[in-house]
């Protein structure tokens, strides 16, 4: 039976490793925003594990929503930014936590951001479950990091190839073969 594991070259963060990281966030977020009753946007569709799991460690009153951008074909950045899916509320006066798979580019999350300031958030920090930063094209860091990246195509925990290898509960590099097909 050919599995996904198979694709997997090797696993970088355990499903272990991940939730103990998200708890600490949780701690550090839910410190830092209290008070604040935040608007936490994850960045679809990426973002959702990790949303979910980092949105139950935050012990503070929160309100949720999400985005839906694109800027990716495969393993490679358009440059482009297509908006799938805008927010349902208004930003105007909050301080707006984005939550997002990973920083790599810059390109997206510096888009985003400087939306939701020209649209009057309060405030606008970025978390992200692992930074990238071999990949920056853009001046852009995230305020809250869960774990730094190799330069390398990481799937699992909802980062994709192609759609695919979301569902896996932990993050691996994905064999090289695999994506050069």
């Amino acid at each position: 039976m050919q599995t996904m594991n198979n694709d997997i070259e090797t696993v970088l963060f355990s499903e272990a490793d991940l939730q103990k990281r998200i708890d600490e966030l949780g701690v550090e977020l839910s410190r830092d925003y209290d008070g604040k009753n935040p608007l936490v946007i994850g960045i679809l569709k990426g973002v959702v594990p990790f949303y979910a799991a980092m949105t139950l460690r935050i012990t503070v009153p929160i309100q949720e929503d999400f985005m839906s951008i694109s800027s990716y074909v495969g393993t490679h950045t358009t440059g482009r930014i297509l908006l799938r899916k805008d927010l349902d509320g208004d930003v105007r006066g909050r301080h707006v936590l984005i939550l997002e798979d990973v920083l790599d580019s810059g390109t997206t999350l510096t888009a985003v951001k400087q939306n939701l300031l020209e649209r009057g958030a309060a405030s606008v920090k970025i978390c992200t479950l692992f930074d990238k930063p071999s990949g920056r094209k853009m001046d852009i860091s995230a305020d809250y990091v869960g774990f730094l990246a190799p330069d390398a195509f990481i799937v699992g925990f909802g980062l994709d190839y192609n759609e695919k290898y979301r569902n896996l509960p932990y993050v691996g590099v994905l064999k090289k073969e695999v994506y050069t097909k």
